[in-house]
C-alpha cells in the first residue's frame, strides 16, 4: 500500500558499506508492546536489526508477518526484529488497537507505536510494509518496500553475517510477554453465519483456527479444526485451518475462506469431514495476470469472504484486490472483477479500456447480494461497492465512500460518507447493513439513494464503553442480525424489530489458546 511521502533512502539493492550512516533511534515517550521497557538501538549493538514498518489494516503487512517469523527462527540472537506501527486509520493510532492486532496475528517481537510517524519520516518510508536493515554497528544499511521480499532480506542478512564474522552477539534476547487475563471460548472471531432452517450457527473462530457450530441458543453441535494452525484435511477433529474467515452454506456443505492458507475448504456437515476444494496452499501474487483454471491447480490470495448465488460462489480476494468466482459444478476458478490495482475505480469488470480505467478494489472483505447485484465491503477505501452478478450486464460502481485516504465517521450521501475500514456487509429488504469495523458501529445504507446512517454503535451518554470492538462480520437471518464482535471475542445478536442486543452464550465450547503481550505504555492521547 503506497502513501504520499518523500523518496525512500537507498534500497537493499543499492546498499553499500561505504555509504552507511547512524540509524535514527526510537524517540522517547511513545508506547511499546511485547516488551516491558522501551528498546534502544544502542542496546542492540553487535546484532542485526530489522525494522518492519506496518499498519494493522494492511493485507500486505499481514502477508509479511510469516516471513519475519521465518527470519527470527533462522537467526535467533543474531537478528532482532522490531515492528514499527505507523498508522493509516485513526483507530490504528490507539495502542489498545495495536495490542489486539499483536495478539490476533501472534506477533512475538517488540512493536513501537509510531503514532506521530516520526520513525516513518526519519526513514523516508512511503509504503506499507517497508523493511529496514540496520547493521551491527547501528548504521542504516538499506530498505525494501512491499511484500514478498523474504529472499532479498535473507540475502543481505547473510552478507552482514559474513561482513561482521566474529563480532556478532548470538545469545538470544528474551522479551517479556504476558498472558492475557481474560479467557473466552472464542478468540477474534472474524465472521458468523446463521441458518435458521437447520437451526445452526457457524462461527469462524479465526485465531483459534477452527469453525464452531452451535444451535441457535449457543449449544455446541460440533467443532471443525483441532485448534492447531496448518493446512490439513480429514475429520473435524483432525483438520487444520489458518485464520478462517468468511463462510457460505450450500445444503450440507459449508464452504470456508481459509485466509492464511490461501484456499477454500469444504466441510461435509453430515460426515464431519474437511477437504480442500480450491487453492494450492500457496499465495498467488499474479493479480490481474492470473487466468482462470482448475480450482485445485490455481493459487488464491487471502480470500476473506464467500457468497453463493445459483451455480457460482463469489470470493472476496482481499490479497489481490479482486472478486473471483468458483463454479460449483465445474470446480473452476475465474477472476471476475478488478484489475488487481489497489484503488477505487469504477468501470468495466475487467479487461482493458482506452483510458485503462477498468474497475479496481482495495482489499474487499465482505459480500452481500440482493439477487441482482453483488455488494462489497471494500475495506481499504472505506467504501461500499456494487457490481452485477454473473449473467447480468453492468459495471462496478461505488455506493458510498470515495478514496484510499478518505475515511472517518460521517453519515450522509454517496461520496460524502466516511466509513473506517468496513469488513462486513449484509442485505435485507432493500437495505445494506455494514460492519463499520474501525468505527465499531453498524451502518445502515440505502443502495438506491446512497444514503448512510448509524444503525447501532452510538452508546447512550452515560455509557462510556462502545457496544462493539472492531466487528468483522454481520449477517441477517430469521429476523435477527448476527455480528462477529471480533475484538470482544463474542457473537452479538440483534432483534431486528426491537434492536435489543444479546450475547450468544456458548455452551460446551472450550478455549484453545491465550497468547498476549506485555507493554511499556505512555499515557494514550485521546
Amino acid at each position: 500500500m503506497n502513501y504520499a511521502g518523500a523518496p525512500a533512502l537507498p534500497t537493499l539493492e543499492a546498499a553499500q558499506a561505504g555509504k552507511r550512516f547512524p540509524a535514527f533511534d526510537f524517540p522517547a515517550k511513545h508506547d511499546w508492546l511485547n516488551t516491558d521497557k522501551p528498546v534502544k538501538l544502542a542496546d542492540l549493538r553487535g546484532r542485526i536489526v530489522l525494522l518492519d514498518f506496518w499498519t494493522l489494516c494492511c493485507i500486505n503487512c499481514i502477508h509479511t508477518l510469516p516471513d519475519l517469523a521465518k527470519l527470527e527462527a533462522q537467526y535467533p540472537g543474531i537478528l532482532v526484529v522490531i515492528g514499527v506501527h505507523s498508522p493509516k486509520f485513526e483507530n490504528e493510532k490507539k495502542t489498545s488497537s495495536i495490542h489486539k492486532a499483536v495478539l490476533r496475528y501472534d506477533i512475538k517481537h517488540p512493536v513501537f507505536n509510531d503514532i506521530d510517524h516520526r520513525m516513518w519520516r526519519a526513514y523516508q518510508v512511503n509504503a506499507w510494509p517497508t523493511l529496514v536493515l540496520i547493521d551491527p554497528n547501528g548504521n542504516y544499511y538499506g530498505s525494501a518496500s512491499g511484500e514478498g521480499n523474504l529472499e532479498l532480506v535473507d540475502l543481505h542478512i547473510k552478507k552482514l553475517i559474513k561482513e561482521f564474522a566474529g563480532k556478532l552477539k548470538k545469545d538470544p534476547i528474551h522479551f517479556k510477554l504476558a498472558k492475557e487475563k481474560e479467557v473466552t471460548p472464542l478468540y477474534f472471531p472474524g465472521k458468523v453465519l446463521a441458518d435458521p432452517a437447520s437451526k445452526r450457527i457457524f462461527i469462524a473462530d479465526s485465531t483459534n483456527q477452527r469453525i464452531v457450530i452451535t444451535n441457535l441458543e449457543g449449544k455446541k453441535i460440533a467443532i471443525a479444526g483441532s485448534g492447531k494452525e496448518g493446512l490439513k484435511d480429514g475429520t473435524f477433529a483432525e483438520a487444520q485451518f489458518s485464520d478462517p474467515q468468511g463462510m457460505a452454506l450450500d445444503g450440507d456443505t459449508l464452504y470456508v475462506a481459509d485466509r492464511k492458507n490461501h484456499s477454500i475448504r469444504a466441510l461435509d456437515l453430515k460426515k464431519e469431514t474437511v477437504k480442500l476444494i480450491a487453492g494450492t496452499g500457496e499465495q498467488n501474487r499474479m493479480g490481474w495476470r492470473a487466468a482462470g483454471g482448475p480450482a485445485l491447480k490455481l493459487g488464491l490470495n487471502s480470500p476473506w469472504d464467500l457468497l453463493i448465488h445459483k451455480t457460482k460462489m463469489y470470493i472476496a480476494m482481499a490479497g489481490s484486490h479482486q472478486i473471483w468466482t468458483y463454479d460449483l459444478a465445474k470446480q473452476r476458478l475465474d477472476n471476475y472483477a478488478g484489475s488487481g490495482l489497489e484503488q477505487i475505480y469504477d468501470g468495466p469488470l475487467r479487461g482493458f479500456t482506452l483510458d485503462n480505467r477498468v474497475s479496481a478494489f482495495a482489499q474487499p472483505s465482505g459480500l452481500a447480494t440482493d439477487g441482482k447485484q453483488l455488494f462489497v465491503a471494500d475495506s481499504e477505501t472505506s467504501s461500499v461497492r456494487a457490481l452485477p452478478l454473473v449473467g447480468i450486464k453492468g459495471n462496478v460502481t461505488t455506493v458510498v465512500g470515495s478514496g484510499l485516504f478518505e475515511f472517518g465517521d460521517k453519515n450522509g450521501k454517496g461520496k460524502q460518507v466516511r466509513l473506517q475500514h468496513a469488513l462486513g456487509i449484509a442485505y435485507l429488504d432493500g437495505k445494506l447493513y455494514v460492519a463499520d469495523t474501525y468505527n465499531s458501529k453498524i451502518k445502515l445504507i440505502n443502495p438506491v439513494t446512497q444514503t448512510c446512517e448509524t444503525y447501532l454503535g452510538d452508546p447512550p451518554g452515560w455509557l462510556k464503553e462502545k457496544m462493539f470492538n472492531e466487528p468483522g462480520g454481520v449477517q441477517i437471518a430469521g429476523g435477527k442480525m448476527y455480528i462477529a464482535d471480533t475484538n470482544n471475542h463474542r457473537i452479538q445478536i440483534v432483534d431486528m424489530k426491537t434492536k435489543a442486543i444479546s450475547t450468544l452464550r456458548l455452551q460446551g465450547v472450550d478455549p484453545v489458546r491465550r497468547d498476549a503481550v506485555a507493554s511499556s505504555k505512555e499515557k494514550e492521547k485521546k
